[in-house]
């Protein structure tokens, strides 16, 4: 492969959609047999941890149903990069959301921001004419289409799928989003304590968070679907993340938060059975992420102003070549402002050496690493940052016997995060099961979560509004007559000549018909 990853500059523009949502589309004529699809997110949960023991439901959907052994999530490997790239079928380049925390001068302009805040969200469409995403969601697509939509979720990143206040066509009036115990519109949420014994949201994360997780499935089944099941559902759980994050991936509490998760799933089958409409119903099981353990946690910014750089996680008056540093678990990215290219190019020559860098993505083209297009960023953006770190990985196992250990931009060792580009990181759960799914397929074609909203369009006869990454998985689909999918698989590697060491780093993808997955990167300087 010769060319760069395929994304073209369109954020933050208004004629990127503003067209689009006043076509007139005729019914769709559905691809497929289901009359409804239903996606749950688990979010963090590892393909490898998905066992008859502690996941029976989920393990079931597995063995009788499509089981996408290869699926990977979009770099940075976190959930709100996850989240857009799931509504959107498009990598961060394109969507606009690059990860759990971003830096954009005109939302934040002294630090970084939480990208799927209400206050971000609002802000950014304000600011934007409506485009803080700048492509369609799937949810906006299919009520543009005509499809009511039901969006569920206990954490914020839910927004993301269906964020709009403002309703203009009859299937978007009808379409409900539930995101943390909030509800658009506001008046449907009196009736959500009702059917959780008059008790609202619960304010406060438990391990397992099953108060939130439960509360936010009863809010969808016993009332949200009390008058219907619409064409298409997502409902996104916060296990097995939680736990993980605070004891460890494969800890006690980790395995339940993993077994709550499955009871939920068990729950909306038997509300589908109990409707009559399970027979009838597609299911999809997605995670947002893999998972690692921490083996350190170290503290960049106080590294890099003991190599002279000005600037942190929060600046003060910002002037040119301070260097805004933004952790994100297994990856970090660097702003350096006003792009003052001597000031880039030393900080990549410095993280170049040290013990922590695994991979490195830059704006500029420097000696010994990757340009952020490689990895779905796209370095004339204004929004994209200068550097890029995925942190350094390895295969190790844990205390509890699950692989993958990974540095990571603070956090706890023995603890779980994410967010790099090792393995563990970015293959993660699917899993899918219904009338138009293959049974009993286990696929070893390369597959990602941009491909769940273009497949979910075929399915209902969709076409999308805006050119979308991701392909329609074909190979799981018994109504597609597609031919089978042409797989690619390689690994591209940089180096740099330090004095005393050489700094090398690899990248390893899989290419399916003009699609890019990102398998694993790493790297480090090793001496000569």
């Amino acid at each position: 492969m010769t060319k760069h990853f395929p994304i073209s500059l369109v954020l933050v523009c208004a004629q990127i959609m503003g067209n689009s949502f006043s076509i007139a589309h005729a019914a769709p004529v559905p691809n497929g047999k289901a009359e409804h699809i239903v996606v749950l997110v688990w979010d963090g949960m590892r393909p490898d941890f998905i066992t008859p023991q502690h996941c029976p439901t989920l393990y079931s959907l597995a063995t009788n149903g499509t089981f996408f052994r290869r699926n990977h999530c979009v770099f940075v490997s976190t959930t709100q990069a996850n989240g857009a790239a799931i509504a959107t079928g498009a990598y961060p380049g394109r969507n606009g959301i690059q990860a759990n925390v971003d830096f954009r001068p005109e939302l934040s302009f002294l630090s970084a921001y939480a990208s799927e805040s209400l206050d971000a969200v609002r802000r950014g469409d304000l600011l934007t004419g409506g485009h803080y995403l700048s492509l369609p969601t799937l949810a906006e697509t299919l009520q543009q289409a005509g499809i009511r939509t039901l969006i569920a979720g206990t954490k914020p990143v839910a927004l993301f799928h269906d964020r709009s206040s403002r309703k203009d066509s009859e299937a978007a009036k009808q379409s409900v989003t539930l995101f943390e115990g909030k509800t658009i519109p506001r008046s449907v949420s009196e009736a959500l304590a009702k059917v959780n014994d008059d008790k609202a949201f619960p304010p406060t994360i438990t391990y397992p968070n099953t108060l939130q997780d439960n509360w936010t499935t009863r809010s969808l089944l016993h009332s949200l679907w009390k008058n219907g099941v619409p064409q298409y559902t997502l409902l996104w759980l916060s296990e097995p993340d939680k736990s993980q994050h605070d004891s460890g991936l494969g800890s006690s509490n980790a395995l339940l938060a993993i077994e709550s998760s499955d009871k939920n799933l068990a729950e909306v089958i038997k509300t589908l059975r109990e409707k009559g409409l399970y027979e009838k119903t597609d299911i999809f099981v997605v995670s947002d992420h893999g998972f690692s353990t921490i083996t350190a946690g170290p503290d960049l910014e106080s590294i890099l102003r003991k190599q002279e750089f000005s600037g942190g996680k929060k600046l003060d008056d910002p002037q040119a070549g301070d260097v805004m540093v933004i952790g994100l678990g297994g990856s970090a990215s660097f702003y350096v402002i006003e792009r003052d290219e001597a000031v880039i190019r030393r900080l990549v020559g410095f993280l170049q050496t040290t013990d922590f860098t695994g991979a490195i993505f830059s704006r500029l083209p420097v000696e010994g690493t990757f340009p952020l297009e490689r990895v779905g960023y796209v370095s004339s953006h204004a929004t994209s940052p200068d550097v890029v770190i995925s942190l350094r990985w390895n295969s190790n196992r844990n205390d509890y016997g699950a692989p993958g250990m990974i540095i990571s931009s603070g956090g706890t060792r023995g603890k779980g995060t994410h967010g790099s580009l090792s393995r563990y990181d970015m293959n993660n759960t699917l899993v899918a099961a219904g009338p138009d799914i293959k049974k009993g397929l286990i696929s070893d074609v390369p597959s990602g979560n941009v491909d769940l909203a273009p497949t979910i369009l075929w399915l209902l006869g969709v076409e999308p509004l805006k050119r979308m990454d991701g392909r329609v998985l074909h190979e799981a689909l018994l109504t597609s007559k597609a031919p089978a999918p042409n797989v690619n698989v390689k690994k591209i590697e940089a180096s740099r000549d330090l004095g005393l060491f050489r700094w090398t780093q690899y990248l390893q993808f899989s290419e399916v018909n003009g699609t890019f997955y990102f398998d694993e990167a790493n790297g480090e300087p090793l001496p000569k």
